[in-house]
């Protein structure tokens, strides 16, 4: 008996120093490798692709800067510490405020919570603790320089500062956080900007400026966004040779429809130089037949995007839909000195209108044409000044106030920039909001559920326990 007792606890011994060993191990494989996955459906606590990108492909030391009370620090952590792992170059530090209020006061902290990103000698703050501010912060901090994004104006365009439906400043703060600074500018003359809306026509062009317009030599990228008039011989002339000479536009040109208080010129000298360069837009209005944009809340107007091709701008977007507006569609080919490529197309569900005076949609499937159609297109211009960049596309209501957060619309239009300004490391899917997962239910369906689960599930729970003791009895 001793000697099988002895046996035993031998056993037992070994079997403890076995899981005491594995328990060790494991510890030490976590502490040395942090992994983990997230299984939530919207991928919440994931960080997107661009910062995935920004961090792996760091070839400098980075250091984050936390300052607040150690109590708090755990809520930071998990963000941050998501993206320490990432690369061994970014390196994170918590410092408690309260212990060490010598360092806060050094760094400038003038808040708890404050983050601080230092690459070699560039210095950025992130506004908050959220993934697009740190991200942000961090492209901020790598990138340096600052990069304009210029807005022509002049000949009817949405305003930078317009709130509505039809402004741009969710464009502008879009821009912002992505380190880009946005301004309006004008291929007038000096003063005269301001008065040429309100000294024309509707859908006349305002005369000619003065002298030879030019696009500012500070601008990364000029946006011709939505005009409503005829752009003048000379501020075409501006743009071409902008491009020509290596400098990024791009090119948003609504249908010319002209119905009611509606009315958007031709801008045909605007339209004939893309032509020159291999991009055709066509004097239509696309019409989504498929009954898919209208799952999300969109007109038969307002087509969803899913066919993007290969081009780096949308290379990323395969799963992303994104919608235009009230979008025309384009023929893209090489020409002499320019390559062009579609960026993303309708689906066959679609057909194109040239019916442009009628409010009152009107589609002739004998007439107009069937599609997929081409709305988007990227091209480059090459010269002896170097190489310049544009992007068209048949539809400027995407970026307004009212589509500009719809879907992948964000990511497209920043991809534009991104590629636009030479910043193609940049080009990816970029933080995304929290998800909306509540449950909208109608009256009827939420009597539905009172009813079940305060009369119908109790009653059931009676009669059984009824039944059983009938049985029993």
């Amino acid at each position: 008996m001793a000697s099988r007792q002895q046996k035993y606890s031998a056993y037992a011994g070994i079997y403890l120093i076995v899981i005491l060993a594995i328990l060790v191990a494991v510890n030490f494989l976590a502490n040395r490798y942090n992994k983990s996955v997230d299984t939530t459906a919207n991928k919440r606590f994931s960080l997107s692709d661009q910062t995935e990108k920004v961090v792996k492909g760091l070839q400098q030391d980075v250091k984050l800067s936390y300052y607040d009370r150690s109590d708090r620090f755990q809520g930071a952590r998990d963000l941050l510490d998501r993206y320490s792992s990432l690369s061994p170059k970014l390196k994170i530090d918590y410092v408690d405020v309260l212990k060490k209020p010598q360092l806060a006061r050094a760094a400038g902290v003038k808040t708890e919570g404050t983050l601080f990103v230092d690459v070699a000698a560039k210095h950025e703050e992130a506004k908050s603790v959220t993934e697009e501010e740190v991200t942000g912060a961090l492209v901020r901090a790598l990138k340096g320089g600052k990069r304009t994004a210029c807005f022509l104006t002049g000949f009817g365009e949405p305003g930078l500062e317009d709130t509505g439906r039809s402004g741009l400043s969710r464009a502008k703060e879009l821009l912002e956080k992505s380190n880009y600074q946005a301004k309006a500018v004008s291929l007038l003359g000096e003063g005269e900007a301001a008065k040429a809306p309100a000294s024309v026509k509707v859908g006349e062009a305002p005369a000619a400026p003065a002298g030879k317009a030019e696009v500012p030599k500070d601008c990364t990228v000029t946006i011709v966004g939505g005009p409503r008039l005829d752009y003048p011989q000379p501020a075409v002339d501006a743009l071409k040779a902008s491009v020509e000479q290596g400098g990024r536009v791009m090119f948003l040109l609504d249908p010319p429809v002209k119905f009611g208080r509606e009315s958007i010129g031709e801008n045909t000298a605007l339209v004939a130089a893309l032509q020159n360069w291999g991009v055709t837009l066509d004097k239509d209005l696309i019409v989504d037949l498929s009954g898919i944009g209208q799952l999300m809340g969109l007109s038969e107007v307002m087509p969803l995007i899913r066919s993007y091709g290969t081009h780096a701008i949308v290379r990323d977007m395969t799963n992303v839909p994104s919608a235009m507006s009230w979008s025309r569609s384009l023929d893209v080919k090489n020409a002499d000195k320019t390559n062009v490529e579609k960026l993303f197309s309708t689906s066959k569900n679609s057909m194109a209108t040239g019916n442009l005076s009628s409010a009152e949609l009107r589609i002739d499937p004998n007439k107009d044409k069937q599609g997929p159609f081409t709305v988007g297109a990227a091209g480059t211009y090459q010269s002896a000044s170097g190489q310049g960049r544009f992007v068209v596309v048949g539809s400027a209501g995407w970026i307004y106030n009212s589509m500009a957060g719809v879907a992948g619309n964000p990511d497209l239009f920043l991809n534009m920039m991104n590629w636009l300004s030479s910043d193609e490391d940049l080009i990816s899917i970029r933080p995304k909001d929290p998800e909306d997962r509540r449950l909208t239910i109608s009256g009827s369906q939420m009597t539905m559920i009172k009813t079940v689960s305060q009369f119908l599930i109790p009653l059931m729970v009676i009669f059984a326990g009824v039944g059983v003791w009938w049985k029993r009895r």
